[in-house]
């Protein structure tokens, strides 16, 4: 039993030096190292709850600085929203004031007129009373009331001038009785003579004063927009040469050239030169050519002694005005021809009337519209049947250059005074009406296309400028314009030289700030 608790022992401490051994070579160390790996984290835990706590305070007193910087700034925009609220409430209060003062001084005037009214009232009623006075008295002395005293007064002038009336027909019958035989002699001569209407020859150039030089310039405008607008809008050259303080305008058409003068001295009467500008007063000025040639018809009229024409075709005549035959102005002769159809209408005793009448309205088919197909004495016989014009004077418009067989006496008077106003010295110049026709035949050319709004042949037919539609013609359809009209005036026109096609699309927009 003592074997066995010495062997217990023994192994007990075996058992203990072998723990123990353990315990220093193993579990110590091992002890000894978490304990140490421990405090090695907390003491980084330590530094990284610093780094956190420093981190938070710097975001903290930037995120102060920031919104401090802020605040600086809403308190300076304030304070300028606040200086300029100052600033206007001050203007306003000045305003107010002189508003009450205008207001104040309105009121003073409104009181003067009122009482120079009442004054100017109150003499309007005196000199009313004295005038009743004056004329009670004159009545009262004459013994004759106010419209008694005119009649015998009337009837007294009317006496002498009766008796002056009979002794100057006494004289004018005894002088005619002696002159019958001698003007007898005379009838063609006379009658020529009396007829005669004095022409101006017709020019393709107007000359426009200027009031400076400094006004080209102005017309001319920034890179020429200007000039390019006027003659774009009104179809005219506009020459700007060195001749001072002039400008020429040069057009085929009279109508235009006179349109375009009048657009351009309004514009210089106006100040404002610009491409608006240039349109309105360029409409303004197409409605005064319009009352130009009213007034030309009515006075061509009066001129010719014919009386009794429709408004309308007193209108028609008139665009006459501007229209040229050879050298005469179709106007002018169409008054000539009135005048020597009636004189040799007098002299022969046949209807003058109907002679005067034809001859003022033969050449009206020169001033109708494209609408009219044919020669102008039948197209004027047409436009005339419409206007509810007499039989004899159809018949004499329409065979004054043989478009039908002259039938009655009338008729050939009027193809007589038609040839003599025509073959008196410098009435004919063939070139001119060759170009007119040309130049008017290469616009209703550019005209015949679809989309083309309207054109112009300029520089003396050396150019014809087509303005087209431009919600119907685009870019390539323009390009393609350009070389259908060049190839047709290849093709049907007779010219000297070259002729360019310039093809003008425009596009606006408008709108209006309200």
């Amino acid at each position: 039993m003592l074997d066995n608790l010495t062997a217990i022992l023994l192994g007990l401490g075996v058992a203990a030096a072998t723990g123990s051994g353990l315990y220093f070579a193993w579990v110590r160390p091992a002890r000894v190292a978490a304990l140490r790996e421990r405090e090695e984290a907390k003491a980084l835990q330590q530094r990284l709850e610093q780094d956190a706590h420093a981190r938070s305070n710097a975001l903290l007193v930037e995120a102060k600085q920031e919104a401090l910087t802020l605040r600086e700034r809403a308190e300076a925009e304030i304070r300028e929203k606040q200086a300029a609220l100052s600033k206007t409430e001050d203007r306003l209060c000045a305003r107010d004031e002189s508003l009450e003062t205008r207001r104040a001084q309105i009121e003073q005037r409104e009181a003067a007129l009122m009482r120079e009214q009442r004054q100017l009232t109150e003499k309007e009623e005196s000199i009313d009373r004295r005038i009743r006075q004056i004329d009670e008295e004159l009545q009262r002395v004459a013994g004759l009331t106010k419209t008694q005293a005119r009649e015998l007064y009337l009837r007294r002038i009317e006496g002498e001038f009766r008796d002056v009336g009979l002794r100057k027909a006494k004289e004018v019958e005894a002088l005619a009785m002696v002159d019958a035989e001698r003007r007898a002699k005379k009838v063609v001569i006379d009658a020529m003579q009396r007829s005669i209407v004095d022409y101006v020859t017709e020019a393709t150039l107007a000359v426009v004063e200027l009031p400076s030089e400094d006004m080209k310039g102005r017309i001319i405008g920034r890179e020429g927009r200007n000039i390019r607008a006027f003659e774009q809008v009104t179809g005219v050259d506009l020459i700007i040469d060195e001749t001072p303080e002039a400008v020429v305008i040069s057009c085929f058409d009279p109508v235009r050239r006179e349109t375009a003068r009048l657009t351009l001295m309004n514009l210089m009467v106006d100040g404002r030169i610009h491409p608006g500008r240039i349109e309105e007063l360029h409409e303004k000025a197409q409605n005064e050519v319009t009352r130009m040639i009213q007034e030309a018809g009515e006075r061509a009229a009066e001129r010719a002694n014919v009386l009794g024409l429709p408004p309308k075709v007193v209108e028609t005549m008139g665009r006459l005005r501007f229209r040229t035959s050879y050298a005469q102005n179709v106007l002018d002769h169409s008054v000539e021809v009135a005048r020597l159809a009636e004189n040799l209408a007098h002299e022969l005793g046949l209807n003058a009337e109907v002679a005067k009448r034809a001859g003022f309205l033969h050449d009206i088919g020169k001033a109708l519209g494209p609408e009219y197909e044919g020669p102008h004495a039948l197209t004027g016989m047409e436009y005339l049947k419409g206007q509810n014009e007499k039989e004899s004077v159809l018949h004499a418009v329409g065979a004054h250059h043989y478009e039908i067989e002259p039938e009655t006496p009338e008729a050939v008077l009027v193809i007589i005074a038609d040839s003599i106003s025509a073959a008196r010295p410098g009435a004919r110049r063939e070139n001119l009406e060759n170009y007119l026709k040309r130049l008017s035949g290469l616009e209703a050319l550019a005209n015949s296309f679809d989309g083309v709004e309207r054109s112009y042949a300029v520089q003396a037919g050396r150019e014809v400028r087509l303005i087209v539609k431009p919600d119907q013609v685009d870019d390539l359809g323009a390009v393609r314009l350009a070389n259908d009209v060049a190839k047709r005036i290849e093709k049907e026109l007779e010219y000297p030289g070259q002729i360019k096609v310039t093809v003008i699309r425009e596009t606006r927009v408008q709108q209006v700030a309200k």
